[in-house]
């Protein structure tokens, strides 16, 4: 089985955070969407960051980081294109992925590491589970490649977790951060 690769789904509007939040700075200054890429990158060494055409300086920071930029034309037509730009964008040989949100700068490196590891060890799908609620990130296996490259729409992979509830190895954690995406500028203040 080949590495399990990272997605960063980073093409977003983001019109309700009022000016660009990817790039917003964080406590310590760094950009949101970097930190949520160096903890996906930490838990998959082989990751890409999907963006719009023009985010050209946040592809420019990731790049320093050592996450492959990939530019979707096609991302104003919502997530599932830019998932699908990521899945092609990875070696065809790769194992599976792990789905993480440019505005999810919170989750754990351990948390992503556990998700990875789950696929790792044969799950279908897998994601962690905070207070009975699903989290990010999600973890897919080589076996839904087709399916993940067909996606196009805002609805990006959640039709699959939905039809295939059996498939999804649920992972209990404590980590607050696999449900604290940041929306609005408030969002940033709660822990």
């Amino acid at each position: 089985m080949g590495p399990i690769i990272g997605v960063l789904l980073a093409a977003g509007q983001g019109r309700r955070f009022g000016s660009d939040k990817l790039l917003h700075p964080l406590e310590d200054g760094t950009p949101m969407a970097v930190l949520a890429a160096r903890r996906l990158k930490a838990a998959c060494p082989g990751s890409v960051a999907v963006l719009r055409p023009e985010q050209t300086a946040l592809a420019d920071l990731l790049a320093e980081e050592g996450v492959q930029p990939v530019f979707c034309a096609a991302a104003h037509g919502g997530m599932g294109h830019s998932l699908a730009a990521g899945v092609a964008a990875s070696p065809a040989t790769a194992g599976g992925w792990l789905v993480a949100l440019g505005d999810m700068p919170f989750i754990q490196p351990q948390t992503m590491r556990q998700v990875a590891r789950a696929l790792e060890a044969g799950a279908s799908l897998a994601a962690p589970w905070l207070h009975g609620r699903r989290g990010h990130p999600v973890g897919f296996a080589a076996c839904w490649r087709e399916t993940l490259l067909a996606q196009a729409g805002d609805a990006g992979a959640r039709d699959i977790l939905s039809r295939h509830p059996e498939a999804l190895r649920r992972i209990d954690t404590d980590d607050e951060g696999v449900l604290r995406d940041v929306d609005v500028p408030g969002d940033l203040g709660q822990a």
